[in-house]
C-alpha cells in the first residue's frame, strides 16, 4: 500500500504543483501573459489612487478573479485537446463555455472599475 503525503509536506508538494501550473501557463497561453501584466499594472493603480479600502479590495479582486478564470479556462482547453484533435460538439461547447467565462469575468472587472472610478472622481 502506497504511503499518502501528509501534513506541511503535502502543503510544500501542492504548492510545488500550483507554481508549476502558473509556468506552464505562463509559457503556454498568451492570454493569460496579457492578462497577468495587465492585472499587475492594474494592482499598482488599485494601490496608487486615493480610495477606501474595500474600493481597493473590489479593484484588485476583479482583476485577480480574470487571472483565475483564464487559469481555468486553460486547463479545460488542454484536457479538450489532449483527448483528440478532431473536431467534437461537446469539446467546441467546453471551449466556448470557458471562453465565455473569461468574457465574463473581464465584463464584471471592468463594471467594478467603473463603478469605483466613477463614484470617486465624477459623482460630486
Amino acid at each position: 500500500m502506497a504511503s499518502q503525503v501528509k501534513g506541511f509536506t503535502r502543503v510544500i508538494k501542492a504548492a510545488g504543483y500550483s507554481l508549476k501550473g502558473l509556468k506552464a501557463a505562463w509559457v503556454n497561453e498568451a492570454a493569460f501573459r496579457q492578462e497577468s501584466v495587465a492585472a499587475i499594472i492594474a494592482i499598482f493603480i488599485a494601490f496608487y489612487l486615493d480610495i477606501s479600502y474595500i474600493d481597493r479590495i473590489l479593484l484588485v479582486s476583479s482583476v485577480v478573479l480574470v487571472a483565475i478564470v483564464e487559469l481555468l479556462n486553460s486547463a479545460i482547453e488542454a484536457v479538450v485537446d489532449r483527448i483528440g484533435s478532431e473536431y467534437h460538439e461537446l469539446s467546441g461547447r467546453a471551449k466556448d463555455i470557458g471562453s465565455a467565462a473569461v468574457f465574463v469575468s473581464i465584463g464584471l472587472a471592468l463594471f467594478i472599475w467603473a463603478l469605483v472610478l466613477w463614484q470617486r472622481y465624477f459623482s460630486g
